[in-house]
């Protein structure tokens, strides 16, 4: 935990990258700050959400309480990435006690799952498809325990205010986007021949045809769910008729699950605390395990010590060294990342300032690696090095940003996995298929997987929300991403326009993503400055162009040097940005939101 005086007697070296506990949450009923910074932001995939956002904010909501409004829009909306049957990742900045709070959503193995329930009959693989589509794919959601928890510590507006506008906006209807339109004809085929009967009658007309844009939805089943979550609060998920007809829809066949009542009692959210670490004169914080926090810090770490003086964004050696500790980052992430309440992952030695001052020697900017392995932090001994690699993604995911009036902020990413999540529907949302993020195989190699399924375990995350702190403790940048294993990547790239490359925020946000996992890097070509991918093929660096399937949604907040605030939203997705400027913010009040 740290507080503006701690940090400036912490005389951290300039390129040293260390861990920190940033937080461990603060009080309920902590005094709120001032309205001295009365500007308020709010910035998410879909300009529903920032309206509801916004409309928290102006009744005097919190960062929380606008971001959970915000999420509950997102999942009627763009129900193929995110929503209350999938879960999350979200971090709270206190202004008056610059404290950082993280709350994991994650969702957990039911207590029958399996190491090789994955398998086919054969021992192989099943299909993803196949497994995306099931019962066995569905983990317990947990994103709505986690915004309780949030609002309890955080929150200022009553919870059951949260949820007028999403219910609002589900009685009354909103038009099909155009995103949201090409995603169902995209999955339209697959949706027609796995997808359950309530999806099915949700997303296709009686001929079977894939609903198009402008089409006016309701979803009078999820007003229902939203009016009683309102009132019983995530009990509403873990007991009585909305989680019976849960576990119904996991336990059908084909490819039936073993979600039961007691799974998602015994489900809880929890606190964590924040994984840090010093980026040059700023402190970056993000996710702690099962997600990729370090991954983060070790990218930006990697960077930084590549490049102590950057030159910018039409440099091809500031390019080429984010690609080479994009490539050493992931390739930690993806060997050793796990549960780290049922496998031991080594968190704190990954970003070890000694071990990333190692890794950082490996790098040449002037040529591509000929290949990439993970690393042996010292120290460890034999404990990690077992593991077979498996790789696994969040493709179905959204993120937001919040600003409030006192300068709190929350930085959310939420998720049901993949597109649509499993294509099992109740009680008018999906739910999640977030247990195919675990590695199929339990065992690669003659080694067991670090990221293998077990009961009671959470799935490795890609998710890092990011919240990031000037060297006297305030808030300086609050950044995320959707987008799959890349977000990592995405996240940082951002980071790095905003912080080194002194880009606006919406322009860093428009920049060409190089996504560095492999020896093929995902590359949006078109948006790389001038020349930039020339030069980094001719280094050895095998650039593809994306396709259009998943692609980034950042969305990002940086307060200013005057404490103005200047935000951005992904333009590859539907984002907008609201504002509430000085003088339309709510006067503070010192009463707490009725629990």
């Amino acid at each position: 935990m740290f507080d503006k005086q701690s940090l400036k007697r912490i005389a951290a070296p300039l390129f040293a990258l260390v861990l920190v506990a940033c937080a461990s949450g603060s009080m309920p009923g902590a005094p709120q700050q001032s309205a001295a910074r009365g500007e308020a932001m709010a910035a998410a995939a879909n300009p529903h959400a920032v309206d509801a956002a916004i409309e928290i904010l102006n009744a005097g909501g919190s960062a929380v309480d606008a971001a959970i409004a915000a999420e509950l829009v997102l999942g009627l909306v763009e129900p193929q990435s995110s929503g209350i049957g999938g879960g999350g990742f979200l971090l709270n900045y206190d202004a008056s006690s610059e404290r950082i709070t993280g709350y994991d959503g994650r969702e957990i193995a039911p207590a029958g799952a399996r190491p090789d329930m994955f398998l086919d009959a054969r021992g192989r693989p099943m299909p993803f498809l196949d497994a995306q589509a099931s019962g066995r794919s569905i983990g317990t959601p947990l994103v709505i325990a986690m915004l309780k928890l949030a609002h309890d510590d955080h929150g200022r507006l009553p919870w059951a205010r949260l949820f007028e506008p999403a219910i609002r906006l589900a009685e009354e209807g909103f038009e099909i986007s155009p995103r949201l339109a090409g995603f169902i004809a995209v999955a339209g085929e697959r949706m027609r021949l796995r997808a359950d009967f309530e999806a099915r009658a949700y997303f296709f007309d009686r001929q079977g045809r894939p609903l198009p844009a402008g089409v006016v939805l309701r979803n009078p089943a999820y007003a229902a769910t939203l009016r009683a979550i309102a009132e019983q609060g995530p009990r509403a998920l873990s007991e009585g008729p909305i989680a019976e007809a849960m576990v119904a829809a996991a336990r059908r066949n084909p490819r039936a699950g073993t979600l039961t009542l007691d799974d998602l009692r015994a489900a809880q959210a929890r606190r964590f605390e924040p994984l840090c670490g010093a980026y040059r004169v700023y402190r970056v914080c993000s996710t702690n395990a099962p997600a990729s926090g370090n991954a983060l810090i070790a990218m930006l770490g990697l960077y930084e010590r590549a490049r102590p003086h950057p030159e910018g964004a039409q440099s091809a050696d500031d390019w080429s060294a984010f690609l080479w500790a994009s490539r050493l980052a992931y390739a930690d992430r993806d060997y050793y990342m796990a549960d780290d309440t049922v496998v031991p992952v080594p968190t704190t030695e990954l970003i070890a300032p000694d071990y990333l001052d190692a890794r950082a020697m490996l790098i040449d900017v002037a040529h591509a690696p000929a290949q990439v392995n993970p690393g042996t932090p010292p120290g460890i001994g034999d404990l990690f090095d077992r593991w077979g690699r498996a790789v696994s993604d969040d493709a179905g995911t959204t993120h937001v940003v919040i600003v409030d009036a006192w300068g709190n902020a929350v930085s959310m990413t939420a998720t049901v996995e993949s597109l649509f999540g499993s294509q099992r529907m109740t009680n008018g949302f999906l739910l999640n298929n977030q247990l195919t993020d675990f590695a199929f195989e339990p065992n690669l190699n003659g080694r067991p997987v670090a990221n293998a399924v077990a009961p009671g375990k959470r799935p490795r995350s890609s998710m890092v929300p990011a919240i990031v702190l000037d060297r006297n403790g305030d808030l300086e940048l609050v950044v995320g991403s959707p987008g799959g294993s890349a977000i990592i990547g995405y996240t940082a790239r951002t980071t790095i326009g905003i912080l080194d490359w002194n880009l606006p925020v919406q322009e860093s946000i428009n920049y060409g993503n190089a996504t560095a996992r492999t020896a093929d890097i995902a590359t949006e070509i078109t948006r790389l400055p001038p020349g930039i991918a020339d030069a980094l093929t001719a280094r050895g660096w095998h650039l593809q162009q994306t396709s259009l399937g998943e692609v980034s949604g950042i969305q990002a907040i940086r307060v200013r040097p005057d404490r103005t605030l200047e935000g951005g939203a992904d333009p590859r997705r539907e984002g907008t940005v609201g504002r509430i400027a000085p003088q339309q913010a709510p006067t503070p009040n010192s009463s707490r939101a009725s629990r």
